[in-house]
């Protein structure tokens, strides 16, 4: 194998020492026991009011993220993006990134409509099921996707969206 590679590095004239290598890591602050366990869209939207900025939540749209393992607790909540007042840019890629990283089991999609309509618009639901999609292929299950507001949530998998 290292004759291959020998070829294979004078004919390309590459220099493997100038190659950077990539380290994944996570480091949780919390102690399982003391993760909070998501068992309802009510409890995930509660759960997000608390951590949410709340002077942003009807200034901003922002999209995040929840991180859960298999026994549904939160690992950690992943900020994708922030965006203007009519929208912003959810990356797929960042969203795995974050989830394959804290070895996540499944996720909670979340974003918030600063206009307080709770309507998901049609990007959002092409979003949603191109994210699901996905996750099934990573074997990382989208288990809801929730709109949120100061007044109320959107949850897509309690209105049969998912």
């Amino acid at each position: 194998m290292r004759k291959i590679s020998a070829i294979v590095s004078s004919q390309l004239n590459l220099d493997f020492s100038t190659v950077s290598e990539i380290q994944l890591y996570y480091r949780p602050k919390i102690k399982p026991s003391q993760r909070p366990k998501i068992d309802s869209s009510q409890s995930c939207y509660e759960l997000l009011l608390k951590i949410w900025d709340s002077g942003n939540l009807e200034f901003v749209e922002e999209f995040k993220t929840l991180l859960l393992n298999r026994a549904n607790k939160v690992i950690g909540v992943a900020p994708v993006s922030k965006g203007g007042f009519s929208g912003t840019v959810a990356d797929p890629k960042v969203i795995f990134g974050y989830a394959l990283k804290a070895a996540a089991s499944s996720l909670i999609l979340v974003h918030n409509h600063p206009s307080g309509n709770l309507k998901p618009s049609e990007a959002d639901i092409r979003l949603t099921r191109k994210i699901k999609e996905a996750g099934k292929l990573l074997d990382l299950p989208v288990l809801d996707h929730l709109i949120i507001t100061a007044e109320g949530y959107y949850s897509f998998a309690d209105e049969g969206l998912l």
